[in-house]
C-alpha cells in the first residue's frame, strides 16, 4: 500500500513537470514578445498552476509557478484524494533573432499557499 501511494505521488509529480513544460511552451509562443502578468497568470491557471512571481525586463521574463497533480492515497481507512505540489522557475530570454527560449528549473521548496 505504501509503495503504491509513493508511486501515485511520483506519477503526480511527473504530471506537474509535464504541466510546467506545457506552460513554458505556451508562454514562449505568446505573440509580441513576453506576455504581461495577467496573460501569464491565465496561462498558468490553464495548466493547473498558480503564478507566484513575475519579473520582466527588456530581454528576459522570469516567473515562478506552483503546479499540482492529484493522486489517490490509500490507507486502512479508505481512499482519499491528495495533491502533490511542485514549483518551477521558468526563465525566458530572447535568443538569436529575438526568439524567446525557455529554461525551466524545479525549486526545492514549494510552499502551499
Amino acid at each position: 500500500q505504501e509503495r503504491a501511494n509513493e508511486r501515485n505521488e511520483a506519477e503526480a509529480l511527473d504530471r506537474t513537470a509535464a504541466l510546467a513544460r506545457s506552460y513554458a511552451r505556451e508562454v514562449t509562443a505568446a505573440p509580441n514578445g513576453f506576455p504581461g502578468q495577467e496573460a501569464v497568470r491565465d496561462i498558468a491557471e490553464r495548466h493547473d498552476g498558480r503564478l507566484l512571481s513575475y519579473a520582466r525586463s527588456e530581454d528576459s521574463l522570469t516567473t515562478t509557478v506552483r503546479f499540482f497533480g492529484e493522486y489517490e492515497d490509500t490507507s486502512m481507512f479508505g481512499v482519499s484524494h491528495s495533491r502533490a505540489y511542485q514549483c518551477y522557475s521558468v526563465v525566458l530570454r530572447k535568443g538569436t533573432e529575438g526568439v524567446p527560449q525557455a529554461r525551466m528549473s524545479p525549486l526545492e521548496r514549494c510552499d502551499v499557499m
